[in-house]
């Protein structure tokens, strides 16, 4: 039994290896994995204490694979809600949707006895507001409604974040039956255009998981991963016959033909194949990822491969 993750699950690993080695399931384990990412103030690329979007709304999105059915459940935009990884998971297992986003996002999560609360944190919030009274001068925070009109034509270049311009916690497992399960959950890109969707909550570009072949999950820049199917492209590579290095640098190489300008290129993935071997590379050259075995007694953090743009 194993479960990979981004370096800032590892708060989440152990938690989910106990549930593995008390007989539960793939998809139990990555879900619980992710609460206490998404429970984290100091991460600001998850849940609560996420950045907002340019309006100061957080928006939350996730998704959850089951690789032995490829059953999905994804939510997108959804506001008010600190684990929409829960809410995605009942999206899979008690509609016949796939993705739910939104308005309805958040009345489905009403509906399955989740509470509503704000996730704007008093940190985000004033690295929110600080930025933008960086751009538009003091008096914007005691105006700031007479600036919508602004702050939404210049979403683009207000979406810079000062620690991380798009980062997400994903989470694969695989279960003591030999069952394999991935979870993705974020608050996506600092200061997004409302309603902006990266690649977490969509099947094939930020998660995708098999059990015959493997599973992949991304952080990033996720309008990247959407382009170039990125998560289903590594799966399918090592369909083909390649290992699980070799299906993660194939995939990445496909970033070559976007023509983006090599500074704007932020992509990282972690993969692991059907029998728990695993890889992981970044465009970053200190990205780290992290792993638990039922053997071990805490996670380790190890360097992922760099790639050169």
């Amino acid at each position: 039994m194993i479960i990979i993750a981004s370096a800032n699950g590892d708060i989440g690993l152990k938690q989910g290896m106990d549930i593995l080695k008390k007989g539960g399931t793939a998809i139990e384990a990555v879900e619980s994995c992710c609460w206490p990412v998404e429970d984290n103030p100091l991460d600001n690329s998850v849940g609560y204490g996420g950045y907002p979007n340019v309006l100061g709304v957080v928006e939350l999105d996730a998704s959850i694979m089951d690789g032995k059915f490829l059953r999905a459940g994804c939510v997108g935009a959804i506001k008010g809600y600190r684990h929409p990884i829960s809410v995605a998971r009942k999206v899979m297992e008690e509609l016949h949707h796939v993705m739910l986003v939104g308005e309805g996002a958040e009345m489905f999560a009403k509906e399955k006895g989740y509470t509503a609360e704000n996730l704007l944190s008093p940190e985000a919030e004033k690295t929110w507001k600080d930025g933008l009274a960086g751009k538009f001068g003091p008096e914007w925070a005691n105006d700031g409604l007479a600036n919508i009109k602004a702050l939404i034509s210049q979403a683009s270049a207000l979406a810079t974040d000062p620690q991380k311009v798009a980062g997400t916690v994903n989470f694969i497992a695989i279960d003591g039956h030999g069952d394999m399960a991935s979870s993705v959950t974020t608050s996506g890109w600092a200061w997004k255009y409302p309603g902006r969707l990266g690649d977490s909550p969509i099947i094939g570009a930020g998660n995708y998981c098999d059990n015959r072949y493997g599973g992949a999950a991304c952080t990033g820049l996720g309008e990247i991963a959407i382009r170039t199917s990125l998560a289903r492209t590594t799966v399918m590579n090592m369909r083909f016959g390649m290992s699980v290095e070799e299906a993660v640098r194939a995939a990445f190489e496909d970033m070559r033909a976007l023509g983006m300008p090599k500074d704007k290129v932020n992509m990282n993935m972690v993969a692991m194949d059907a029998q728990g071997r695993h890889f992981a590379m970044s465009t970053n050259p200190t990205a780290d990822y992290a792993y638990i075995t039922d053997s071990m007694d805490a996670p380790a953090l190890i360097p992922r491969a760099r790639f050169e743009v």
